[in-house]
């Protein structure tokens, strides 16, 4: 046996989150909502932007905060290639799957009608 002492490591999953970033962080979110905001209540009713080309726009906006979320609050950015692929890829799927079944469904409407 070695008389050296071992040493314990400890992993910092905010080791990047400092005040200043999660400041930053939280003014992106806010400014995503705002936008969000500003087009659902004062754009589209006014019929400055259609409807049909908003809710694209609500859909990026809307992943864009997902992103922050999950790459800074769940700390995703921090961990190791692996673990991120390990949830990013099942989500991708489950995204390809949800815009199938929408599909889908536009079908089975348009035989009722």
């Amino acid at each position: 046996m070695s008389s050296e002492p071992t040493e314990v490591h400890h992993e910092d999953h905010g080791e990047g989150m400092t005040r200043k970033k999660i400041v930053q962080i939280f003014g992106v979110l806010l400014g995503i909502t705002v936008v969000e905001f500003i087009i659902a209540l004062l754009l589209v009713p006014k019929g400055i932007i259609p409807a049909h080309i908003a809710n694209p726009i609500y859909i990026i906006l809307t992943l864009a905060k997902a992103f922050y979320i999950v790459a800074y609050f769940m700390h995703l950015k921090f961990e190791k290639i692996g673990l991120a692929l390990a949830i990013i890829v099942p989500i991708l799927f489950i995204i390809g799957l949800i815009l199938v079944l929408t599909n889908e469904s536009h079908y089975w409407i348009d035989l009722r009608l």
